[in-house]
């Protein structure tokens, strides 16, 4: 039985029927809403203005599962984790490409931290499978598992070659579903938003690649063939897609903490994440009857497959969109 989704939009479009679904923005939000629609038979066009600075496709699709300065396990996480693992597992076999490579994270503590992450280990305990202590240059190492990344770029890419044929104009009739990221929120449509603009590094490197680093507010990422990614910075003013010679060096600063001194730098990339509250998404009608996926923060691999997977259900009037992520409660 539909429960009241499709007549809010009728509400909110002053029309019948809210008629063919259009997605604007194909980032990871815009992606996974267009594969949630794909694996259940239904249609939809799409378009996208391949925007300088649009975070999805430069970002390192890093999935940790016990993040920031407090330790804390990621909202939802085992909840969301498992809904995006067979998410990338079902688009990895229709593209015919590795999207999801799992990998233990290895948090690395120094000697000011331990207190604080040590206290904190019994309530992670689910995703926590060893502290390490014999870490050189580290008070100790704590080893989670459900980490890894997500190969954005070649998601993103794909899928818009995947769906080629449904890129076109949006309809009059039809419900726009604006999956904008950055570029949407400083265009006020959510009125204030927090997104930092992040620079990343790739490097090329004779490191182990058979874990994720995070310490030292930082982060390093294997991708492959003696490559990695490297991050991340967070400015908060000049929000454009240029790399700074500012944020190179912090990166640099973190790259020779995580891994050393020998690396050769083979791109240097921005992006600027969305960001409207801590990292979770909101969705929902707006006041204008479009509809809005956005906030993905620096977490978007990790939740946007599950939140794409309940805007869909709200726009058939399968379900009713949970408070958490109702951008009706934003603010």
């Amino acid at each position: 039985m539909k429960i009241g989704a499709r007549a809010g939009l009728v509400e909110a479009l002053g029309i019948e029927d809210p008629g063919a679904i259009h997605i604007t923005g194909m980032g990871l939000a815009g992606c996974c809403l267009a594969w949630q629609r794909h694996f259940r038979g239904q249609e939809f066009a799409w378009a996208d203005d391949d925007r300088e600075g649009a975070s999805s496709r430069m970002a390192a699709g890093l999935i940790n599962p016990v993040t920031g300065m407090n330790f804390s396990v990621s909202w939802r996480l085992g909840e969301f984790l498992p809904e995006a693992v067979d998410f990338y597992r079902r688009a990895e076999d229709l593209l015919g490409k590795r999207l999801w490579f799992p990998l233990p994270v290895w948090r690395l503590v120094g000697e000011k931290e331990w207190a604080k992450v040590s206290g904190k280990l019994e309530g992670a305990a689910e995703w926590v499978e060893r502290v390490d202590e014999d870490v050189p240059g580290w008070r100790a190492a704590v080893v989670l598992k459900g980490g890894g990344r997500v190969a954005t770029r070649e998601f993103c890419e794909g899928t818009r070659d995947y769906f080629a044929a449904a890129r076109k104009e949006a309809q009059a009739d039809g419900t726009r579903v604006l999956c904008e990221g950055a570029a949407g929120l400083m265009a006020g449509r959510l009125g204030q938003h927090r997104c930092a603009k992040g620079e990343i590094l790739t490097v090329r490197a004779a490191w182990p690649e058979d874990r994720i680093l995070i310490g030292g507010g930082g982060w390093l990422v294997p991708v492959g063939e003696s490559c990695f990614k490297a991050g991340s910075t967070y400015g908060w003013e000049v929000l454009d897609g240029k790399p700074t010679p500012e944020g190179r060096a912090r990166i640099g600063e973190i790259l020779r903490l995580l891994g050393g001194e020998e690396f050769e730098v083979t791109g240097h990339e921005a992006g600027i994440r969305p960001i409207v509250r801590k990292s979770q998404p909101v969705i929902g009608a707006l006041a204008d009857g479009r509809v809005v996926f956005n906030g993905l923060g620096s977490k978007g691999s990790l939740y946007a497959p599950g939140v794409a997977e309940r805007l869909n259900a709200w726009l058939e009037g399968e379900a009713g969109i949970e408070g958490e992520l109702d951008v009706a409660k934003l603010g």
